[in-house]
C-alpha cells in the first residue's frame, strides 16, 4: 500500500499516446509528470523528485536505450521502462543490458504497465527498507553506537575505523566494562565481513572442555552426552568475524589449538579425524596484561603475536570523564522510552554526583545505574535521590571537602536516616527504634527527603 504517491515521467514525442498513460497511470493514484523530449525530460529529473521513467526508444533528440545507460549512471536508484513501435531482441537485450527494468511494445502491451510500476513499487520499496536497516544496524552496532567526544574515545575510534575495512586480527585491550564487545561489533560492521556473521565467545565463562566444544565444535560420542555432531563456533562464523572475550583467560592447553586454525585455517572437532578448514576474522579483548601472562607462563607468546596484530587500548570512563554527562543523557532516552517515561533532564546535583564517582565498572556500570535510576524515578527530572546510595553518599562527601555544602543538617540526616534503613532491610518500625524518633516521623521523613 502507497502511503505517498510515486512520481513518474513519461518521456514520449506522440502527444496523443503520451496524454493517454498520463490518465491511465494516474487514475492509480501516481503523480505523473510528462515530457517529449530527452533534453525536457532530464530538466524535469533534475528538479522533480521522479522515481520511475518510462520513455520512448526513439525521441527526436536521442534513442532511449543509449538515454537509459547514461540515466542510470547519473541516478542508479530511478527505474526506467522503454516502449517502443516496433521490438527487436538487439535493442532489448541491450537495454536490459544499460539498467532498464523492462522493454515493452507500445499498445500491445500497455495492459503490462500498471503491474510493471507495482513490480517497481515492491523493489524500491525493499531498497528504502534495507537503507533504513542498515542505518539502523549502524545506529546499533556502528561506530555510530559508540558514543562520547574525549580525546581518548575519539582516538580509539579513529584506530578502529582504520583497521575496519581489513582483515586483520584485533586485540581490544582495557578495564571491564570499557565497551570492548561495542567496538568488536562496529568494527565487524564496516568491514568486508559485515554481511556474515558476528560470533562471540567469553572465554571466562566455560571450562576447557567446554569451550573447546564450544569453539570447534565436536563429534556425536566424543564425551558424555554428546549425543549428536555440533557444529562450533568457528564454523558459525565462516566468512565473518569470531569474537574472543577474555582472551587471556582461554585455558593453557587449548591455546596451541586456536594457534594452529590461526595460522592455517584448520581445525578438527572434539573428537574427530576429519579436518575441516573455515576462514574467519578474529577480534580478541582482554582486561589482563598479556605481556605479563605471558612472563608467567598463562599466555602463549606466539598466540599472543598471532592475536595483537592491530591492538586498540580502550580509556577506562575515568580517562573519559568529560563523555560522562553525553552517556548518562544518551541512556537516560533508552531507559526512559524502554520504561515509558518522560525523564528529560538530570539535576545539577545529580549530574555531579556522576561526574565524581570513579566508574570502576566503566560505561557498563553507568549503564547500569541509569537503568536503576529510571526506574525510581517518578518525576521528570532524574533526581540524586534515585542515584544508588554509595554515589549520594560520595556526592555528600565531596560536597563537604569543597565546602559546598558544608554540614548541611537535611543532608547528613537523610543519608543517615538511609543508613539506618539499609541496616533494617526496610524494617521501618526497627529503624524509628534505632533513630529513637516516632514511626509517623520516620514517615515523614521519608516522604520529605524522597527516600526510596
Amino acid at each position: 500500500m502507497r502511503i505517498m504517491p510515486t512520481n513518474i515521467l513519461i518521456i514520449d514525442d506522440e502527444e496523443k499516446l503520451r496524454g493517454l498513460l498520463k490518465r491511465i497511470i494516474s487514475l492509480e493514484g501516481y503523480h505523473v509528470y510528462d515530457a517529449a523530449t530527452i533534453s525536457s525530460g532530464l530538466k524535469l529529473l533534475e528538479t522533480e523528485p521522479i522515481e520511475i521513467v518510462l520513455c520512448d526508444v526513439k525521441l527526436p533528440d536521442g534513442n532511449g536505450v543509449d538515454f537509459t545507460g547514461m540515466l542510470k549512471e547519473k541516478y542508479p536508484k530511478k527505474e526506467i521502462i522503454l516502449l517502443t513501435a516496433y521490438g527487436n531482441i538487439p535493442d532489448g537485450v541491450q537495454a536490459i543490458k544499460n539498467g532498464a527494468f523492462d522493454y515493452i511494445v507500445k499498445g500491445d502491451d500497455n495492459d503490462k504497465i500498471i503491474p510493471l510500476l507495482s513490480r517497481i513499487i515492491e523493489k524500491l520499496a525493499l531498497q528504502k527498507k534495507v537503507v533504513q536497516l542498515e542505518k539502523q544496524l549502524n545506529t546499533r552496532y556502528g561506530f555510530d553506537a559508540i558514543n562520547g567526544n574525549s580525546a581518548a574515545i575519539l582516538a580509539a575510534k579513529n584506530l578502529a575505523k582504520k583497521v575496519a575495512p581489513t582483515n586483520a586480527p584485533v586485540l581490544l585491550t582495557g578495564e571491564t566494562g570499557t565497551g570492548k564487545e561495542v567496538f568488536a561489533q562496529a568494527i565487524h560492521y564496516n568491514s568486508p565481513q559485515r554481511d556474515s556473521p558476528f560470533v562471540a565467545l567469553n572465554c571466562s565463562a566455560l571450562s576447557k572442555d567446554i569451550m573447546e566444544s564450544e569453539l570447534f565444535g565436536h563429534k556425536a560420542g566424543a564425551f558424555t552426552g554428546a549425543a549428536k555432531d555440533k557444529k562450533g563456533l568457528i564454523e558459525e562464523a565462516k566468512g565473518g568475524t569470531l569474537f574472543l572475550d577474555e582472551i587471556g583467560e582461554m585455558p593453557a592447553d587449548l591455546q596451541p589449538k586456536l594457534l594452529r586454525f590461526l595460522e592455517n585455517g584448520t581445525y578438527y572437532r572434539v573428537g574427530d579425524t576429519i579436518q575441516r578448514s573455515a576462514t574467519v576474522r578474529l577480534i580478541a579483548a582482554t582486561n589482563r596484561d598479556l605481556q605479563k601472562e605471558i612472563e608467567a607462563g598463562h599466555f602463549r607468546s606466539d598466540l599472543y603475536y598471532r592475536v595483537a596484530v592491530f591492538t586498540i587500548p580502550l580509556p577506562s570512563l575515568r580517562e573519559r570523564a568529560g563523555d560522562i554527562a553525553e552517556l548518562a543523557a544518551h541512556y537516560l532516552k533508552i531507559y526512559s522510552e524502554k520504561t515509558n517515561k518522560q525523564i528529560d533532564h538530570i539535576s545539577t546535583e545529580a549530574a555531579q554526583a556522576l561526574k565524581q564517582h570513579p566508574w570502576p565498572g566503566n560505561v557498563r556500570e553507568l549503564k547500569n545505574v541509569i537503568e536503576r535510576a529510571v526506574i525510581l524515578e517518578d518525576t521528570n527530572t532524574l533526581s540524586i535521590n534515585s542515584l544508588p546510595y554509595e554515589l549520594q553518599q560520595s556526592a555528600v562527601a565531596s560536597s563537604m571537602e569543597h565546602g559546598l555544602a558544608a554540614f548541611h543538617l537535611a543532608t547528613i540526616e537523610k543519608q543517615h536516616i538511609q543508613k539506618v534503613l539499609r541496616h533494617t532491610n526496610g524494617n521501618k518500625t526497627e529503624a524509628a527504634r534505632l533513630l529513637d524518633i516516632g514511626l509517623a516521623t520516620l514517615y515523614r521523613k521519608i516522604d520529605e527527603y524522597r527516600i526510596k
